[in-house]
């Protein structure tokens, strides 16, 4: 295994990340495993030399954080690990249990070291940018929490360049602790990112783990999974020809190599310049082999033409912009003229 270091911080990650979300209870949602099915999944990538575990408090409404905690607290040592949790989706009922106000965040992070059963994470993470809170009082907060010895480290994810571009204004300006890790999607299917986040973290020296790289399954070449059938935001984000046709090129260059699907397009997004770690939410051991098998799979010129020649523009993925516009013309209307 691969270590690189996160951002311009003294942190060293693996450059594979174990993603979490698939971890917890079924009672979430269908296509979550419980503690019995995952722990082979975290044993295999701490076997292979994953020290970078991404969580969210959010994932199995705090359940994910109790099962993956139990397990790493059997089989890892806490000081080998780099966890990192998520802030800011409801959890619990009451206006105040989400969001990124002081009260709220203060209020997360005791309850996620609660869960996990450890006096700290690595990097405690905004999962969004909210709007409702003024940044100076969400970046004020956390700064209090890295004092405090709660988390050694902050981080973002899935925003708008211009919004992170205000929280990194924040803390220059106030001399907070600085974000080390922005967490964004990227894959085949979806490049928005490449457009202004990627080049701006390069610049800041900011540390990129991608989440999604297969499109939320989308190019797993496997439709009929639980997953693919269930996880509505699927349909949501890459319900469009494009990202169909994508899906098709990726088979096409893992047949012509006798690889996986998920392997050649995991391959892609570790292939990219600025990209730090990459997210593996394998359903099976067998997945996080694959994603081990990427790490060594380089593209052709050729591969790579074929896997990029049917991407078009599309509106950028985050919480205000879930289900993308048609990437089809609108229907006329008849014009009014003005008097």
């Amino acid at each position: 295994m691969e270590y690189v270091q996160l951002g311009r911080s003294g942190l060293k990650v693996s450059r594979l990340c174990l993603g979490t979300m698939n971890m917890g209870t079924p009672d979430w949602k269908p296509w979550i495993f419980n503690e019995q099915q995952s722990e082979p999944i975290v044993a295999r990538a701490l076997e292979a030399g994953v020290n970078f575990i991404d969580l969210a408090d959010f994932y199995s409404t705090g359940v994910g954080e109790e099962v993956v905690g139990r397990i790493v607290k059997r089989l890892a040592k806490r000081d080998e690990l780099v966890l990192t949790t998520k802030v800011g989706y409801p959890i619990g009922s009451g206006p105040n249990n989400q969001g990124h106000s002081r009260k709220h965040v203060m209020e997360a992070i005791d309850g996620s070291l609660r869960r996990l059963q450890t006096d700290y994470v690595d990097v405690y993470m905004l999962h969004y940018f909210d709007v409702n809170t003024p940044v100076e009082e969400t970046m004020d907060a956390l700064n209090d929490i890295v004092r405090a010895g709660k988390a050694r480290y902050i981080g973002v994810s899935t925003m708008y360049t211009w919004q992170f571009a205000k929280i990194l204004q924040v803390c220059e300006r106030y001399g907070f602790a600085r974000p080390i890790n922005m967490q964004l999607q990227l894959n085949c299917a979806y490049r928005e990112e490449e457009r202004e986040m990627l080049p701006f973290c390069i610049d800041q020296g900011i540390g990129v783990s991608v989440f999604s790289p297969l499109a939320r399954g989308l190019l797993s070449g496997d439709p009929k999974s639980v997953r693919n059938q269930t996880d509505f935001f699927t349909v949501q984000m890459y319900d469009d020809m494009a990202s169909r046709d994508i899906a098709r090129s990726v088979a096409d260059v893992a047949h012509a190599r006798g690889v996986s699907c998920a392997q050649i397009a995991q391959a892609w997004v570790l292939g990219k310049k600025g990209i730090t770690s990459m997210l593996v939410g394998a359903d099976s051991v067998e997945q996080f082999d694959g994603a081990l098998a990427a790490l060594d799979t380089h593209l052709t010129a050729d591969e790579l033409y074929e896997l990029e020649r049917n991407y078009t523009p599309c509106d950028v993925i985050n919480d205000y912009v879930a289900t993308r516009i048609p990437r089809v013309a609108r229907a006329s209307r008849k014009l009014e003229i003005a008097a």
